[in-house]
């Protein structure tokens, strides 16, 4: 799988994002001199813990027959010492359905092992930045 981005208009910040068949963009804060008209890169990245947490509950639930309805996914970020290092996501999440007390405690369990919250705190990255050819 690749991801392709490019700027959109010469000059602006504004990023057209392709992933397989599907087109999104990516900007920044009027603050930064964006226009601030779509998500950043650290949104789409707190992103993908709360679509990766809510996927991997409905996955778990089908699996083993838990009537989930729906999950809410809330992430509230803390960068003020990204630069030292640290960057805090602190999930909320709420399991809707006819749910005991310990089918939740399960899909907790379950959430807490999804694949993006792995990548984030268990795995080194290594990001290799190379010219484009074109």
């Amino acid at each position: 799988m690749s991801i392709d981005s490019q700027t959109e208009q010469s000059g602006a910040f504004r990023q057209v994002i392709r992933v397989g068949e599907h087109t999104f963009h990516a900007d920044v804060a009027p603050s930064l001199g964006g226009q601030g008209s779509a998500p950043g890169p650290h949104e789409y990245f707190d992103a993908s813990l709360a679509a990766c947490k809510a996927l991997t509950a409905h996955w778990y639930a089908k699996k083993h027959g838990i009537a989930l309805e729906r999950v809410e996914t809330h992430i509230e970020r803390d960068d003020s010492k990204e630069r030292q290092g640290t960057y805090v996501l602190k999930v909320k999440l709420a399991f809707h359905g006819a749910l005991s007390q310990q089918d939740k405690q399960r899909l907790h369990a379950a959430v807490a092992q999804c694949p993006v919250h792995k990548l984030m705190t268990t795995t080194t990255v290594e990001v290799v930045t190379e010219p484009l050819e074109s």
